[in-house]
């Protein structure tokens, strides 16, 4: 078995799918806590869905470089929605439901009524659910998600402090003089970010266990913000590190596989905080 890893990490296209599965699970880690404690842990799967929207309209538009579209979309909207989530008419979950489904079919019937492809259940099974084959990532993909990874990265270990207060107790925040709105803003582009990086390995449908699994895991282990971030991005590491891998030897699809590997972790770190607390 050691062996045929090693054959087959010798080959590009999978090392590629290595290296951005790591990038993205360690960015989609670091987030996912601030997003645990402020209660947006769905966030994540609407924006996925916004997303999904706007590849519907830049392939009926025909814009080769998808991006160009799709990432402007999603920030906005992740600003809108983590602004909306503060208003008490419209509460933050309600916010997420009203922008996931409503983006969602409106993709749908975009790419129904005006696809061009002949295989169009292919499409949206590959956008929904993540590439099926880790061939699809090309070289260029690899070094966008690079670059987008560390910017992501350096930006949290900058304003580590500063989310950490937003993150905990916004209130407590706003009252210490630290100007939450920002990055709250701040926030929001990194996590529009993410999602448009994770959609091409994990799909839209899966995004969000990237995101809250890692999280919650840590959360039953440890109790304080640095411990939880630092162990949730160990653990998001090595799960989509062994989900690749077992993806490979037993042909299965990328995205699936890596969350299957968090919500065994979350089992065995439930376990073990269970056994701690017997003990």
């Amino acid at each position: 078995m050691i062996s045929k890893l090693i054959e087959y990490l010798s080959y590009p296209f999978v090392r590629y799918a290595v290296i951005v599965g790591i990038l993205i699970a360690l960015c989609s880690s670091l987030l996912g806590v601030t997003l645990v404690l402020k209660r947006f842990s769905f966030i994540g799967d609407g924006l996925s869905h916004v997303a999904f929207g706007a590849i519907a309209v830049a392939s009926v538009l025909k814009i080769s470089n998808q991006m160009l579209l799709v990432l402007p979309v999603t920030i906005i909207c992740a600003i809108l929605l983590l602004r909306t989530g503060q208003n008490t008419k419209i509460k933050g979950d309600a916010a997420v439901a009203m922008v996931s489904v409503g983006a969602m079919a409106f993709g749908y019937l975009l790419m129904n009524v005006f696809s061009t492809s002949s295989n169009l259940s292919g499409d949206v099974c590959s956008t929904l659910f993540g590439s099926t084959s880790i061939i699809t990532l090309s070289k260029d993909d690899v070094w966008l998600c690079l670059v987008l990874s560390v910017a992501v990265i350096i930006v949290f270990v900058l304003f580590y402090n500063k989310i950490f207060a937003v993150s905990f107790d916004e209130n407590f925040a706003r009252s210490a003089g630290t100007n939450a709105g920002i990055y709250n803003l701040l926030i929001a582009v990194v996590i529009a970010v993410i999602i448009v990086l994770a959609m091409n390995l994990v799909g839209s449908l899966l995004i969000s266990a990237l995101v809250i699994f890692p999280a919650l895991s840590a959360m039953r282990l440890f109790g304080s913000f640095k411990k939880v971030t630092v162990f949730s991005a160990i653990l998001s590491v090595t799960c989509a590190f062994l989900g690749i891998m077992v993806s490979i030897l037993a042909a299965t699809p990328v995205g699936s596989t890596i969350v299957v590997a968090d919500i065994l972790a979350f089992a065995i770190c439930c376990l073990t905080a269970k056994v701690r607390r017997t003990s």
